[in-house]
C-alpha cells in the first residue's frame, strides 16, 4: 500500500531531477561557451589590430612571447573555438564556427606575409597597406562570426527554456493527479496504519528511552512479521550487547585502576630511593662532592619525569631522559659491573609514549640479568621508527634464561598485571600498551642461557600534542 503511493512520486521526482540535471548541464555548457565567445568578441579584434600595427611601426616584434603577440592570439582563438566546435551540437552555431576557424587560418597566412615583409626590411607603406587590406577585414569577419555564433547559442537557450517549462507543466499535472489519489488512499487506510505502525513505534520509543537511561535489561517483542519486528529484534540485540559491553567496561576500568595503583607504588620504589640516598651520603663523606652533586641532579631528573605533573603521556625525549637518569644513578652504585649504551634516534623524540614504558624493562635487565652475572655487563637501549611504528629494544648480556623460564615469562606478561606472580613491571607495561593502542602492539622477549635477553617494545608512531589533555592532566 505504501509502495503504491510512494513509488510513483519517487519515480516522478527522479525524472524531475534527471530533467533538471540534463537541462542544467546543457544550459551551463552554453553559458560557458558564450562566456568564451564574448571574451573574444570584446577583445580579439582590438588586440590583434593594435599588436600588428605596433610590429609594423617597430615598437614590438613577432615572437616576443607576450599574451597579445599576434601568433599567440591566433593560436589561443583557434584552440578555444576548436573546443567549442567539439561540444557544440546546434547546426547553425557549428556552421559559423567552421567559418570562423577558416578565417583564423587565413589570418595566420596573412600574418606570415607581414612577418616575411618585416623580416626582409619591408617598407612602412607596403606593410600598412597589407594591414588595411588583409588584417583589418579578417579580424572584422572573425568578430562577425563570433557574434553570429553568440546569436544562435542564445536562441538555443530559449529553446531549452521552453522545453523545460513544458516538461515541468506536464509533471505538475501528473503530480496533482497522484496527490489526489494518494489523499484518498490515505483517508481509507489511516486507521490501520495508526494501529500497525504508530503503536509499535511508541513502544520502541519507550524502550529506547529506558536504554538511554541505563536500563539495558528492557526488551521489546512484536508478533507481527514486518519491518518493525526486525527493528524490535535489533533493539533487543543492541540492549543485550550494550549490557555485556558495559559490564566489560566496568571490569576493564577496575583492572586499570588496580594496575595504575600498583604502578604508582612501583614508580617510587622506596628501596631504590633509600639506596640512592645512602650512596649520596657515602659520596659526601668520602669527599666526592661533585659525584654526589651529579647523583642528586640525576635523582631530581628521574623523579621529575616519574611524576610529570600527573601526565600519563610524555615525549620519547623525556622517556630517554628518565632511563638515562636511572642508569646514571645505578652506574654509581654498580660501577664495577654496569655499563650502558643508549642509542635512540633523535628523529623520534617528538613522538609520544606512555610514561614508565622503558624504565621497568631497564630495571629488569639490571636486577635479573646483569647482577646475577659474574663479571661486568652491558645494557643497550635502542629506538627507531619502522614503517609507521616505533620499536625499542632493551638488550643485556646477562645470564639469560632457559626455554621453560622464557615461556613462563611470556605467558605472565600477557596476563593482567594484577594476576601475575612474576614480571609484574613488564606485564604492567604490556597491558597498558595494549589497552591504549590495541593487541598488535606490546612487548616481546627473546633470551637464551648465558646469551643475555632482548626485550622489544612496539608502539604506533604518534606525535606528541602539547595541547592534548591525557588522563591525569590538570
Amino acid at each position: 500500500m505504501a509502495a503504491s503511493i510512494t513509488v510513483p512520486f519517487v519515480l516522478i521526482i527522479f525524472y524531475m531531477i534527471y530533467l533538471l540535471i540534463n537541462y542544467g548541464n546543457a544550459y551551463n555548457t552554453i553559458v560557458s561557451n558564450l562566456t568564451v565567445a564574448n571574451n573574444y568578441n570584446l577583445t580579439f579584434k582590438e588586440q590583434m589590430d593594435e599588436s600588428v600595427y605596433r610590429i609594423i611601426v617597430g615598437r614590438d616584434e613577432f615572437g616576443n612571447g607576450q599574451e597579445n603577440e599576434p601568433y599567440v592570439l591566433v593560436e589561443a582563438i583557434r584552440k578555444d573555438f576548436s573546443k567549442l566546435k567539439n561540444i557544440t551540437t546546434e547546426v547553425n552555431s557549428r556552421t559559423w564556427l567552421d567559418t570562423l576557424l577558416r578565417n583564423v587560418d587565413t589570418l595566420s597566412d596573412r600574418l606570415d606575409d607581414i612577418r616575411l615583409s618585416v623580416d626582409m626590411g619591408g617598407h612602412y607603406d607596403e606593410d600598412v597597406e597589407m594591414l588595411d587590406s588583409n588584417i583589418y577585414p579578417l579580424t572584422e569577419l572573425i568578430q562577425d562570426n563570433i557574434q553570429y555564433y553568440i546569436y544562435y547559442q542564445t536562441k538555443t537557450i530559449e529553446i531549452i527554456n521552453r522545453g523545460l517549462i513544458k516538461e515541468m507543466e506536464d509533471l505538475l499535472v501528473l503530480l496533482g493527479v497522484l496527490i489526489v489519489v494518494g489523499i484518498l488512499i490515505t483517508i481509507v487506510t489511516t486507521g490501520k496504519i495508526a494501529k500497525s505502525i504508530v503503536e509499535p513505534i511508541r513502544t520502541l520509543g519507550s524502550a529506547t528511552k529506558e536504554i538511554a537511561g541505563g536500563n539495558f535489561a528492557v526488551r521489546t517483542s512484536f508478533d507481527h512479521e514486518d519491518e518493525l519486528s526486525v527493528l524490535s529484534k535489533s533493539v533487543d540485540d543492541m540492549a543485550a550487547h550494550l549490557e555485556i559491553q558495559m559490564e566489560q567496561i566496568r571490569e576493564d576500568e577496575k583492572k586499570m585502576r588496580q594496575a595504575e595503583a600498583r604502578l604508582l607504588q612501583e614508580q617510587i620504589n622506596p628501596h631504590f630511593l633509600y639506596n640512592t640516598l645512602d650512596t649520596i651520603v657515602w659520596l659526601i663523606e668520602d669527599g666526592a662532592n661533585q659525584e654526589a652533586e651529579d647523583m642528586v641532579v640525576s635523582l631530581s631528573k628521574f623523579f621529575r619525569v616519574s611524576l610529570s605533573h600527573g601526565k600519563e603521556w610524555i615525549t620519547i625525549r623525556d622517556e630517554e631522559q628518565h632511563i638515562r637518569s636511572y642508569l646514571e644513578i645505578q652506574s654509581v652504585r654498580y660501577s664495577d659491573i654496569l655499563s650502558y649504551y643508549i642509542d635512540i634516534d633523535d628523529s623520534i623524540y617528538g613522538y609520544r609514549i606512555l610514561k614508565m614504558t622503558l624504565q621497568p624493562l631497564v630495571e629488569n635487565a639490571l636486577y635479573h640479568g646483569i647482577k646475577n652475572k659474574r663479571g661486568a655487563g652491558l645494557i643497550r637501549i635502542t629506538g627507531r621508527e619502522e614503517d609507521g611504528m616505533i620499536r625499542f629494544e632493551v638488550i643485556d648480556d646477562g645470564i639469560g634464561m632457559d626455554e621453560a623460564t622464557l615461556e613462563h615469562l611470556r605467558k605472565e606478561i600477557n596476563k593482567p598485571a594484577k594476576d601475575t606472580d612474576t614480571g609484574f613491571g613488564m606485564a604492567n607495561v604490556n597491558q597498558r600498551i595494549k589497552m591504549n593502542f590495541g593487541d598488535r602492539y606490546g612487548i616481546s622477549i627473546e633470551s637464551a642461557p648465558a646469551s643475555g635477553t632482548k626485550v622489544s617494545v612496539v608502539l604506533p608512531a604518534l606525535l606528541y600534542d602539547k595541547k592534548e589533555k591525557t588522563n591525569g592532566d590538570t
